[in-house]
């Protein structure tokens, strides 16, 4: 029996998927591809939504631990409870992935400890010394630091990366909502 068009194109693209998850198992299971960790950091992002969105793209892309920075909301409230507006989003995320919650200055602290023990630092924020993210490759271990859909990223946070790296923009408006541009970054620069 003769495939149409459509169902060639689909089986197609159905094998390129498949080899593509089962190259990628290891990672999404573990949060690690071979050797690779990554953290994802979070840093003043206010949006409920966005980091239940987040959450759930780490999820999907084996993130091993996010860092939640300052006024970024975490997934449970100040008495212990699971917060459902993020649940929503996250659907079941944020109860996967390890998580902690840093003060602005513990998390300048962490960085540079990280830094100490071999972390590659990777901020997402456009400025005039930012890469096409497409140009970053990621290393043994790896910090992905995104910010503010309004302030961005602080520079005392560029300043101590390693690399600072942006998603071109061709349109009107001059960036992404946080949750997609994490998605489109992380999916790139992890090979997945």
């Amino acid at each position: 029996m003769k495939l149409s068009i459509t169902e060639e194109k689909e089986k197609l693209c159905g094998k390129i998927y498949t080899e593509n998850m089962e190259k990628n198992l290891k990672k999404v299971k573990t949060g690690e591809s071979g050797s690779r960790k990554v953290i994802l950091a979070l840093h003043n992002i206010r949006s409920t939504h966005n980091v239940g969105a987040i959450f759930r793209t780490a999820d999907a892309v084996g993130i091993s631990e996010i860092f939640l920075i300052g006024i970024t909301p975490d997934p449970v409230d100040r008495f212990g409870r699971k917060r459902s507006d993020i649940a929503k989003a996250a659907l079941g995320a944020e109860e996967t992935i390890l998580w902690q919650h840093f003060s602005d200055e513990k998390f300048l602290e962490k960085v540079s400890v990280l830094k100490e023990e071999g972390f590659k630092i990777i901020s997402i924020e456009q400025g005039s010394n930012s890469v096409d993210y497409k140009s970053v490759e990621v290393e043994a271990k790896n910090l992905i630091i995104v910010g503010n859909e309004v302030d961005g990223l602080p520079k005392e946070v560029t300043d101590i990366s390693d690399f600072v790296a942006e998603i071109p923009m061709f349109g009107e408006k001059e960036s992404l909502n946080v949750s997609v541009a994490t998605g489109v970054v992380l999916f790139r620069i992890l090979g997945i």
